[in-house]
């Protein structure tokens, strides 16, 4: 039996279709009332519990031999830092901690590209040094904390644990959608009448899943394995979509600082009427001023990870909001 957390968002439940398609039995964990649309007609069992209560992983990683921790907040924006904190530190602590003591023979932890530093002109791999004063943002310092968390239960209690950093994921079933999802949607929508100077390293997410995969089977414990695809300019990403869609892509590209104020006023809004994440953020704003380029070289010389080109992902990921009556 494998446990994969966060099954019932984007990445998770590619993870679930890809280990049922090669015949692994699948428990999964989800929240209390939440979505399960992800799931829906999957050949899986569902335990209920929240990495926030760990007393709740204990009925999930019983009698399982295998972890896939997935799960995480994934925002750039919230009004509340410590529930991040606490969802994506201490819940990976405690499922990690909870599956060892299980008995889990193997476990797979979802981190980030957002933990590994960035390389001016070049491409950014598992050795680039980076450290937490560098972090933008809640959910790149939540992310940082959960991999170091991660990498002490591996070296001092021996957890055994492979990590993975996933790049910029997208494609089908990004119900939630994530912020490079609403993005595309945005985009094929034709609501985005200008761009930044940013870049980002683009994969479809039915072959992270493979690599999530890949990792489980051949990684090494506590090594670091960037599952990525393509690196891509925003101005190149708009393009493909608009493709796609045949629309028009943005040509105004408007610089980094004169949208902070529009970031501010956002978010400031977001917080007066108890609204969801804004799409313009200021932690995205200064973000998107770094090209988020990486290297998956050793994921595809150690696994045999490979991924396809961008251009698939992004038109799987238009199709599917297409289809899902995310661009009306």
């Amino acid at each position: 039996m494998i446990l994969v957390t966060g099954a019932t968002g984007f990445l998770g439940a590619a993870i679930v279709r890809r280990l049922l398609a090669r015949g692994d039995a699948i428990r999964v964990l989800a929240r209390k009332g939440s979505t399960r649309d992800n799931i829906v007609g999957l050949d899986v069992e569902v335990v209920e519990g929240d990495l926030c209560q760990p007393e709740s992983l204990i009925p999930a990683v019983r009698g399982c031999t295998g972890l896939y921790h997935v799960a995480a907040d994934y925002r750039l924006w919230t009004r509340d830092p410590a529930t991040m904190l606490r969802t994506n530190v201490e819940g990976t602590a405690a499922i990690l901690r909870a599956a060892a003591e299980a008995g889990v023979k193997r476990i797979v932890y979802t981190s980030s590209v957002a933990t590994l530093g960035v390389v001016k002109g070049g491409n950014g791999d598992e050795n680039t040094p980076i450290e937490y004063g560098d972090m933008i943002g809640i959910y790149k310092k939540s992310k940082f904390l959960a991999e170091e968390a991660a990498m002490d239960l591996i070296n001092n209690e021996g957890v055994p644990a492979v990590i993975v950093n996933p790049s910029t994921p997208i494609g089908p079933r990004d119900i939630k959608p994530t912020p490079t999802g609403r993005m595309i949607v945005e985009a094929a929508a034709g609501r985005m009448p200008a761009f930044v100077d940013t870049g980002l390293n683009v994969v479809h997410v039915d072959d992270v899943a493979e690599g999530h995969r890949l990792a489980f089977d051949k990684g090494a414990v506590g090594e670091r394995y960037v599952l990525g695809g393509e690196n891509m300019e925003l101005k190149g990403i708009l393009k493909a979509v608009a493709g796609i869609t045949g629309g028009r892509p943005p040509s105004l590209k408007i610089p980094h600082n004169l949208l902070l104020p529009l970031g501010y006023m956002a978010e400031g809004w977001s917080r007066m009427v108890g609204g969801s994440e804004p799409f313009v953020t200021v932690d995205g704003i200064r973000m998107a001023k770094k090209k988020m380029f990486f290297s998956s070289k050793k994921a595809e010389r150690e696994l045999g990870y490979k991924s396809r080109p961008a251009v698939e992902a992004i038109r799987d990921s238009v199709s599917w909001f297409a289809k899902n009556g995310f661009l009306n």
